[in-house]
């Protein structure tokens, strides 16, 4: 069994739409497919039907914008209830932020000579409810000033460059305690890739496992070399954490991020079923 656990379509900040996503899983040789939007489940119910309809197992998920240290965490939880009031709450607030910020960011890049109509932007956007710097990205890349989404964000749209604008995230803590409360498995996204380690170390881990608020790490991602897997399986196992693998894929919008291309071990996924149905969640 294949299983890709963090996936995105274009209700956040993919290119294919939930049905696609399912379709390019199946067609990878997928058998289970997890869809993380950024802060909004609203693509799950399309992509649960067409994995119904395309024999592709399609499990509820989400990626929660948390910061920690004043650090950027992705928070991925699986199998909570998307009519959850106080995780709603929350998720509203945090794509209030990110659509506030907008403005000041059109405006950064006009004034740095890469103005971006307000229509070009609509129309990355579409029917999206999560607004994303990578939308910014893909407008750039029509209007010529990048070549892609790498070059977008290393020069211009990262955390570090000149047209960043701070925003609203949930603070981990409060995150990992709301997908529990939701019914969901709380699982940090690839926690040791570019920017996070530092904030996220041994000890930060190691007291929300004890705490019983974080259930799992991602080790097998793109953005952990051979080294970085090796001691975050380890530590996992130490301290009684899911060790989990994804793809992170983006569609055409993230390179080296093929559906499949880290997964999952079956045994890890049948543990995640478990405490969802035993928290009252939905998988």
């Amino acid at each position: 069994m294949r299983i890709d656990l963090h996936t995105h379509s274009s209700v956040s900040d993919g290119t294919d739409t939930p049905t696609e996503l399912v379709a390019n899983a199946r067609a990878a040789g997928l058998d289970v497919v997890a869809l993380c939007d950024h802060d909004t489940f609203d693509g799950l119910a399309e992509a649960v039907q067409a994995g119904t309809e395309l024999g592709v197992q399609v499990l509820r998920g989400i990626e929660i914008s948390a910061e920690h240290d004043g650090t950027s965490v992705h928070l991925l939880g699986y199998g909570c209830r998307a009519d959850d009031g106080p995780l709603n709450d929350e998720l509203a607030k945090i794509r209030e932020g990110r659509t506030e910020r907008v403005p000041t960011m059109l405006r950064r890049l006009a004034e740095a000579g890469m103005p971006v109509p307000e229509e070009v932007l609509a129309k990355y956007v579409g029917d999206s409810p999560s607004v994303g710097r990578p939308h910014l990205a893909d407008s750039m890349i029509e209007l010529g000033y990048v070549a892609d989404r790498r070059e977008a964000f290393d020069n211009w749209l990262a955390d570090d460059r000149p047209i960043f604008v701070q925003r609203y995230s949930v603070p981990l803590a409060q995150g990992l305690d709301l997908v529990r409360a939701a019914g969901g498995v709380a699982v940090i996204a690839h926690p040791w890739g570019r920017v996070s380690r530092d904030q996220l170390p041994v000890e930060v881990l190691a007291g929300f496992a004890a705490a019983s608020r974080l259930d799992g790490v991602e080790v097998d991602h793109q953005d952990h070399d051979a080294a970085t897997r090796a001691e975050l399986r380890a530590l996992a196992s130490r301290l009684g954490l899911l060790a989990t693998g994804a793809s992170d894929y983006h569609g055409t919008g993230k390179v080296d991020h093929d559906l499949g291309c880290n997964t999952t071990d079956p045994a890890v996924l049948t543990e995640i079923a478990a405490r969802v149905a035993e928290r009252g969640g939905v998988l």
